[in-house]
């Protein structure tokens, strides 16, 4: 099984062939459009668009577990203390109040439920998105899109090195547990949470201090070979658009266009059809 949270999965899919230009700029344009719209027939479109590419993608479930459940009780979280800190934030927004259970300023209406629902179906489609994203790029393929969409190379390479660390941070922290588990450190479901705590703590700082170590020996060696002196770089990884890069971003310059008509249509960002 592979652990990988973000690690780029290699693959022959569709998504995987297309470049990391294409990627990045479908995923930011989706991302932004999508986090303004509160029109639910659009966000559940683009959820749709997402997990159909997660399946192109041919990414395991195995691979997201972990992530789709952590997204999956900060949403809940977020949603309760939606209810908590404005419950009646939906009755302002769509200018109705249709009482479904209770009374005063905590009575649940419709209208909040179907903002929060809205809130709820944005996760569902970023989610996907971004798993996309991160699970098919190649960071090194990632950094040459950043800097051909005019982003300096210096910044690219760091966040192509942010990501390609990632990975091997897991496989550290996998390392270094099983190495305190081996000197007798319980850190199951069985041991009191004080000592899980502990041996979570006996994880957490060598972990830091090899992280540490590992990144001064990369920026000792970027110095040697005096990355940053030129203004311009060539890239490994650099790829010309292809056939396939061009339809994927026609469709989604129609998916924003939609959007943009949405926008006009319902003179707002807004769609409440009760």
């Amino acid at each position: 099984m592979n652990h990988n949270i973000f690690g780029f999965h290699p693959g022959t899919s569709i998504i995987h062939r297309l470049t990391g230009t294409t990627k990045l700029v479908i995923f930011l344009a989706l991302t932004i459009f999508g986090s303004l719209s509160f029109d639910l027939r659009y966000l559940i479109l683009l959820s749709l668009v997402a997990l159909v590419a997660l399946y192109v993608a041919k990414i395991k479930w195995a691979d997201v577990r972990t992530i789709v459940w952590l997204v999956t009780i900060f949403a809940v979280i977020n949603l309760i203390l939606i209810y908590v800190f404005a419950p009646q934030y939906g009755v302002q927004l769509f200018g109705s109040k249709t009482v479904l259970f209770g009374s005063g300023h905590y009575a649940l209406t419709f209208e909040q439920l179907y903002y929060e629902f809205i809130v709820f179906v944005k996760y569902l489609f970023a989610v996907p998105l971004a798993l996309v994203f991160l699970l098919t790029t190649n960071p090194s393929e990632f950094a040459a899109g950043l800097n051909r969409i005019g982003i300096s190379y210096r910044v690219a390479y760091a966040v192509a090195l942010a990501l390609r660390y990632i990975p091997d941070i897991q496989v550290s922290y996998q390392t270094i547990s099983k190495v305190q588990q081996a000197r007798g450190h319980d850190l199951s479901k069985k041991a009191s949470l004080w000592k899980r705590l502990k041996g979570a703590l006996g994880i957490m700082v060598p972990l830091m201090f090899a992280s540490l170590n590992q990144i001064d020996a990369v920026s000792q060696a970027m110095d040697l070979r005096r990355f940053g002196k030129q203004k311009r770089r060539t890239w490994y990884y650099d790829q010309s658009f292809a056939r396939i890069d061009w339809l994927a971003l026609g469709f989604a310059v129609a998916l924003i266009a939609l959007e943009m008509y949405l926008l006009w249509q319902n003179g707002g960002r807004f769609w409440y059809p009760f």
